[in-house]
């Protein structure tokens, strides 16, 4: 069952930290990976111009991202030893060049269970339970999602892409989404190549036994613990987008 209805759907057929202007989080309580090194909240940007076209016919569009290419990789994963080690334990191949793993690979991974391409690769802001951010980098291969955390190295949580129910983003031109995980918590991410994330999720996801929903709604739901759901509301103001980051409901 549906946690919530957004108010619109759409199943379809962008190496900076995300800038930001005004945010408010009404509640700082709930689950919180790490309390050093956090940042506090400040997003989005300027409001739509003439030259703007939507995203799936919903969403705004800054006009920097209306010609920009899809890289993928835009780390280097090959060149991060650490990245590669843990992309390995869960069976990445190993003897063989980066670009010549993925040429091979890219024809035989869905013929077999694990991950074998890497389809994207950048740096994004994680927002915790707590309402902090933190910065992350978010990989993505062909069988799952990775959060590593760029000071200690460390992998800090792996989703299959099977597990992932929705994709939630607003129809204005900021830089959030939220990835509904259903059987998990959720997460409440910013990047300014989100455009380009959701196409790579539901590219990836093409296939499967429910493929992937994209929702654009300008208030939407996310589970920032497993008991703890928050509502991401927007609305265009004067100079921008203000963000407004309230909690619905917490257990005792």
């Amino acid at each position: 069952m549906d946690r919530y209805r957004p108010n619109r759907r759409v199943q379809i057929e962008e190496s900076e930290p995300p800038k930001y202007d005004d945010v408010e989080d009404e509640d700082r309580d709930g689950r919180d990976d790490d309390d050093d090194n956090s940042n506090r909240l400040r997003p989005s940007e300027n409001n739509v111009t003439e030259d703007q076209e939507p995203f799936m016919g919903i969403k705004v569009r800054r006009k920097a991202s209306l010609h920009r290419d899809y890289k993928g990789d835009y780390l280097d994963v090959a060149s991060h030893p650490y990245l590669m080690k843990i992309l390995q334990k869960q069976g990445f191949p190993i003897g063989q060049s980066f670009l010549a793993g993925v040429l091979y690979l890219g024809l035989m991974f869905r013929k077999s269970r694990g991950d074998k391409q890497v389809l994207f690769a950048d740096k994004i802001l994680k927002f915790t339970g707590s309402g902090k951010m933190k910065r992350r980098i978010l990989l993505i291969t062909d069988f799952a999602i990775y959060l590593v955390d760029p000071e200690t190295d460390a992998l800090k949580r792996r989703i299959a892409l099977a597990a992932v129910e929705k994709m939630c983003l607003s129809e204005l031109s900021d830089n959030f989404f939220a990835i509904i995980i259903p059987s998990e918590y959720d997460l409440l991410m910013a990047s300014t190549r989100k455009t380009e994330i959701v196409t790579v999720l539901v590219e990836a996801t093409k296939g499967a036994s429910e493929e992937l929903e994209v929702a654009f709604s300008n208030s939407f739901e996310y589970h920032a613990a497993a008991e703890l759901v928050k509502e991401v509301v927007f609305e265009e103001v004067e100079g921008g987008i203000k963000t407004r980051i309230l909690t619905k409901s917490e257990s005792a």
